[in-house]
């Protein structure tokens, strides 16, 4: 067995992510049976990546962080199709944070769920899809939508929800979007009727369907407790109407569905999900917005970006290879 070095980001004990990430140089072993390692070119953070620090998940420490990764091919593990992935192809997909010791946040990361990235797409751009398409993607399919039906995506400024927004509309659905003025016109573009958040919203809402109760609600911001209530309200009064991404606990004493709670096998299969929404975004049919990318050495400015709460898109590092020392 080889093994080659990386910078990881990595904590040894659970807390607020700034107070326990660590930046250490780690022997990465040649990738396990199923997965590829790649030297990485972006990884895509997520607030997932700050709630695993907080204990979410919990899984033997140390752990690292970077779900969403991009980077070229350097070794190829047992039983992986010698056709299918080759080495130096540029792939994106899912770093293995659950069962490895670092995980996307890396100089050298191991894969286990990959797609080509496609002619026309900037790495750096498939570094954003993983996490944001599948998180997205299979909640909706959890929700059982019907083309014609109304959906009100409460948060549609994050990314899940953003996202969600675009894959809604695709299928035939009628899309309201709650969302702040940065990307309103956005959400207007892909063809959502989109108000703002706060007092009021209700009957904005209300305003926007004629009055009419909307079918469900995908709710997606970060926890926002005192929100259900409305939501369900705009449902004609059924929780179970309502699903969360993130307002788990008052979800549940409200009677509301819980994303996570549901997501059973039999959902479309990541790797699917990579290859067509990568392609989607290569012809320019389905996007999500950089907030800002840092150099791998300005992880501290990136996570503090990240958990300000309003990042404006998403949040990126660029690892790579370090220049040798004199």
């Amino acid at each position: 067995m080889s093994t080659v070095p990386s910078r990881v980001l990595r904590f040894h004990e659970t807390g607020e992510p700034l107070e326990v990430l660590r930046e250490e140089r780690i022997e990465i072993a040649d990738p396990p049976g199923g997965t590829v390692r790649v030297r990485a070119v972006a990884t895509g953070l997520n607030p997932a990546d700050w709630e695993l620090c907080r204990g979410f998940m919990p899984g033997a420490l140390p752990r690292g962080i970077g779900y969403d990764v991009a980077g070229v091919v350097e070794a190829v593990g047992d039983g992986v199709d010698p056709e299918a992935v080759r080495i130096d192809d540029v792939v994106f997909g899912t770093a293995d944070f659950l069962r490895q010791p670092s995980a996307g946040a890396a100089d050298v990361v191991l894969v286990n769920n990959w797609s080509h990235v496609p002619a026309g797409l900037d790495p750096v751009r498939a570094a954003t899809l993983p996490m944001v398409v599948q998180t997205a993607a299979w909640t909706l399919e959890v929700m059982e939508l019907k083309p014609g039906a109304t959906l009100l995506v409460h948060g549609a400024g994050g990314m899940v929800g953003y996202a969600a927004v675009q894959i809604a509309l695709k299928r035939g659905v009628r899309v309201v979007a709650t969302a702040g003025p940065t990307f309103t016109a956005d959400l207007e573009g892909f063809g959502a009727r989109v108000t703002g958040y706060g007092d009021g919203m209700v009957d904005r809402v209300r305003a926007l369907t004629k009055g009419a109760d909307v079918d469900l609600v995908l709710d997606t911001p970060r926890p926002s407790p005192g929100t259900l209530p409305d939501l369900i309200a705009l449902a004609g009064g059924d929780p179970r109407r309502v699903v969360t991404i993130s307002n788990h606990a008052e979800a549940r004493a409200l009677g509301a569905r819980v994303n996570i709670d549901e997501l059973r096998p039999g959902r479309t299969p990541l790797t699917v999900l990579l290859a067509e929404y990568a392609s989607l975004a290569a012809r320019g049919t389905f996007r999500l917005p950089i907030a800002k990318t840092y150099p791998f050495e300005q992880w501290r400015d990136a996570v503090r970006l990240s958990l300000s709460g309003n990042p404006h898109g998403k949040v990126v590092l660029l690892p790579g290879r370090e220049e040798p020392s004199a």
